[in-house]
């Protein structure tokens, strides 16, 4: 066997290292990279299933736009004016297309651009979930930690009972039924908020309570459980030992071991608060994208529902992406995927 040159040593241990530093250098990079190609494949996915979903609905909209008095030629002018009598691969293509270059069609009943009808019908529906995810974050994490702090040791056992009771009864009660608790109670019986409508803050605080409640409920127990946790931790202990104040061991040490899972869950949370905002709309009357949507499909509009789920479904999305890069600046092992 030939012993290796000196002099080609060093460069073999150079090209070995170099290719060892390019292969963990720029995880930042690697990890931009994997999430945008995850975020383009998710949303062509979403694409493709919304499209294919809203034709396998039963009915014809160009019958239902012909009304009572149909005839096949009415009917057939009809489909062929709205592009259906196409074979179904050309209208995905042509609607791809459309949608690379931000155009999402045209209501097949008034004829409005899609995309105005989701800027006009998009601003109460963001209003509601955006003031509900606030919400929820005020309460929740504040909350959870407060929760943590009163029980931690196994104290106040009664309190206890009483947290996990009441946010059991309100993390299972789905969105559509406590809207209708609510309104039943706090409109009809009461008389102290109004029922239905878009008209101010009182019109925006039954339908914010109706899908706010349950994930507070449920990011409450979540918190708190976090917490406890990390109350139990020995430098949590030797924190203690050393007579350091509250302020310094549940906001320097408690909360950011405890928001990790809190922002995995929370991201979760979002897509029931979008879905939520669907339902309540209806319940309470809003003119906003649920409200648009369930007419959309009632009515067989192609455009209308391909284009508001698109929408949706982009910020649920997007919303999961914030959540990813968060929780790589909060636990850099994500960054690499490791546990």
């Amino acid at each position: 066997m030939t012993a290796l040159s000196p002099d080609l040593a060093p460069a073999a241990l150079t090209r070995t290292d170099d290719g060892a530093s390019r292969r963990t250098a720029n995880p930042w990079l690697r990890f931009v990279l994997r999430r945008l190609v995850s975020l383009v494949l998710v949303l062509l996915g979403l694409v493709t299933v919304t499209f294919a979903l809203v034709r396998l609905v039963p009915g014809d909209p160009a019958a239902i736009l012909a009304g009572l008095n149909q005839t096949h030629s009415t009917v057939a002018i009809i489909r062929h004016n709205l592009g259906l009598d196409r074979p179904a691969l050309s209208q995905y293509f042509s609607y791809i297309w459309g949608v690379l270059h931000g155009r999402l069609g045209r209501s097949f009943y008034t004829s409005q651009a899609v995309s105005s009808l989701l800027v006009q019908r998009g601003i109460p529906s963001a209003q509601l979930a955006g003031t509900a995810l606030i919400l929820v974050m005020l309460i929740s994490i504040p909350g959870g930690m407060i929760a943590a702090a009163l029980t931690r040791d196994g104290r106040r056992r009664h309190f206890e009972a009483v947290f996990s009771a009441v946010t059991s009864v309100f993390g299972a009660i789905p969105e559509f039924l406590m809207a209708t608790l609510l309104a039943f109670v706090f409109a009809v019986a009461l008389h102290l908020l109004p029922v239905a409508g878009n008209g101010g803050v009182q019109s925006l605080v039954l339908p914010v309570l109706a899908i706010s409640l349950r994930p507070i409920a449920v990011l409450l127990r979540l918190v708190r459980v976090e917490a406890l946790n990390v109350l139990s931790q020995d430098y949590i202990r030797t924190a203690r030992s050393k007579r350091l104040g509250w302020r310094a061991i549940y906001l320097r040490h408690v909360l950011p071991n405890a928001l990790t899972p809190v922002l995995t869950i929370g991201g979760v949370l979002f897509s029931s608060l979008i879905a939520g905002a669907v339902v309540v709309e209806n319940v309470f009357a809003r003119n906003g994208l649920g409200t648009a949507l369930v007419s959309a499909v009632l009515g067989r509009d192609y455009p209308v529902v391909q284009g508001i789920v698109l929408v949706l479904g982009v910020t649920v999305v997007i919303v999961n992406a914030i959540v990813d890069f968060l929780l790589a600046l909060t636990d850099p092992r994500s960054l690499t995927g490791q546990a």
